[in-house]
């Protein structure tokens, strides 16, 4: 019993308590070395390649691709070729899953994967195929563009587009995140359920042979049953040769009528309602369960007050004209104006975890971001302490690699205060709930332009909604208003950000 050993879901930050298999990068029988590539495993925020830390043969796969588990939850069993089944079956049953230290190791980012060239994977990419020759130029038309190594891609659907030489920006993407798969890829390509490139319009009769046989994901299997499309008609393009969710939705899209919907209107029975269920992902649960407690755990009260902008976006003017390497924004320029007020009233600038306050020199601040599957806040280290031009260039490149999935833990953990701007979507004001152990976020709306009195004379300005959320346990009304006045001050008087 010694001689085996668990993989197990790893513990990647200190907030994470459970994980998402993706997708595995071995099978059964698979030799395994330290530090090779096993499985994808998605956490809360992102999807990250797990690496074996012990060596041997993988002699069984415990989960399934898209089962929950918690940290320390047994994933595979890896031990050598002579051990029996039945030691191996005693030492499954009897795992217990034990939480985990955070792991040194820095996770490798599964989204996007490295360009061609990069590490070597373990599972085969599907071999190249030509492009279908029409008149169009299709194989050429998907081999023009910038440099993608920054759109989001299975590691499977980089390397197969390396050895197309595909773009991926001509890739429409389908997958998990946003990301280009290889189905995505055959797609385009014209390619068919065999592999072999087919016309757009080619169409599989329908099999009716038991498809029980067919290696295929927990998922696939069940949405096949629900759209009424057989195993044995789906291409296999998942790992080790599955038929993957994707094998069958393309199937089924492809095929349109019956197949795509579903077998009561098959039967030609009336129309059903069209209902879609849409299972929780790990990032939206994690959400879903902080800002429920943030709710009812953190006394929220709220400062609004309206700011000025006109001499903001002249400096933005400014600044823009006479530096090449930037494009600042609004937003970076309200970023640093936050970082400011915090230096000045260090009270907003803490943490506060239920027991002990920690009030913090610098302003690391966090920005909301948007994601297809939830909201990611990358954070801006020592903001106080930064140029406008820095802080414009590193919000840019941590917002590109949030939506491409590839920050690092630390890059969207801690913060002591969240810069949440709803303006672009013409929203004037809104209430933000607070992410603890934070104690304050400020929430953004739209400048607009308004008629103010000014010395008793109407004037046209540029006006700014600010609604400001804070922890009534640690910082009173009169702390919070006097970071408000600094704020304010401090957006209407731009200078003041780099006194």
């Amino acid at each position: 019993m010694s001689d085996i050993k668990a993989l197990t879901v790893p513990k990647w930050g200190m907030a994470m308590e459970e994980g998402t298999l993706v997708n595995w990068l071995v099978g059964e029988g698979d030799k395994v070395a330290v530090g090779d590539e096993v499985a994808e495993i998605e956490s809360s925020k992102i999807v990250n390649v797990m690496e074996s830390h012990v060596a041997g043969t993988l002699r069984r796969r415990v989960a399934a691709e898209d089962e929950i588990l918690p940290v320390g939850g047994l994933l595979a069993v890896i031990a050598d070729d002579d051990i029996p089944d039945a030691e191996i079956d005693r030492f499954i049953a009897g795992f217990t899953a034990t939480p985990q230290a955070v792991s040194t190791r820095e996770p490798r980012q599964a989204a996007p994967a490295a360009p061609s060239g990069g590490a070597a994977e373990p599972a085969p990419a599907p071999a190249p195929v030509a492009a279908p020759a029409t008149a169009g130029g299709v194989a050429e038309s998907l081999r023009q563009g910038e440099d993608d190594s920054n759109v989001p891609a299975t590691p499977h659907a980089r390397r197969m587009a390396g050895e197309l030489d595909i773009n991926l920006h001509n890739i429409t993407a389908s997958g998990r995140h946003g990301r280009v798969t290889v189905t995505d890829i055959e797609q385009a390509l014209g390619r068919g359920h065999d592999g072999h490139a087919v016309p757009r319009d080619f169409h599989i009769p329908a099999s009716r042979k038991d498809d029980s046989h067919v290696h295929a994901t927990p998922l696939a299997r069940r949405l096949a049953r629900e759209l009424g499309v057989n195993l044995n008609d789906c291409r296999a393009s998942g790992s080790h040769g599955r038929v993957c969710r994707a094998d069958v939705e393309a199937l089924a899209q492809q095929r349109g009528g019956a197949a795509a919907r579903g077998p009561a209107m098959a039967a030609g029975l009336d129309e059903p309602a069209v209902v879609e269920t849409i299972p929780l992902s790990g990032m939206r649960q994690t959400i879903a369960r902080r800002l429920q407690s943030a709710k009812a755990d953190i006394p929220h009260y709220r400062l609004v007050a309206d700011a000025e902008i006109d001499a903001l976006l002249a400096l933005r003017h400014e600044l823009n004209a006479a530096l090449s390497h930037a494009n600042i924004t609004v937003n970076d320029l309200l970023l640093k104006a936050c970082a400011t007020a915090l230096s000045q009233v260090p009270e907003c600038n803490v943490q506060f975890d239920g027991n002990e306050i920690k009030r913090f020199r610098d302003a690391d601040i966090a920005v909301a971001v948007s994601l297809e599957a939830g909201l990611i806040t990358p954070v801006v280290g020592a903001a106080n302490r930064k140029g406008i031009a820095q802080i414009s260039n590193e919000v840019r490149d941590l917002v590109t690699r949030a939506k491409s999935g590839a920050l690092k833990q630390h890059e969207f953990e801690g913060g002591s205060f969240t810069l949440s701007n709803l303006g672009m979507y013409g929203i004037k004001q809104f209430d933000a709930i607070i992410n603890p152990p934070q104690c304050a976020i400020l929430a953004v709306g739209r400048g607009e332009q308004r008629v103010v009195v000014d010395d008793g004379e109407g004037a046209v300005a540029t006006m700014l909604t600010l609604s400001l959320s804070l922890d009534h346990r640690i910082i009173d009304g009169a702390t919070g208003a006097r970071f408000m006045q600094a704020l304010v001050r401090i957006i209407e008087h731009p200078g003041l950000m780099s006194a």
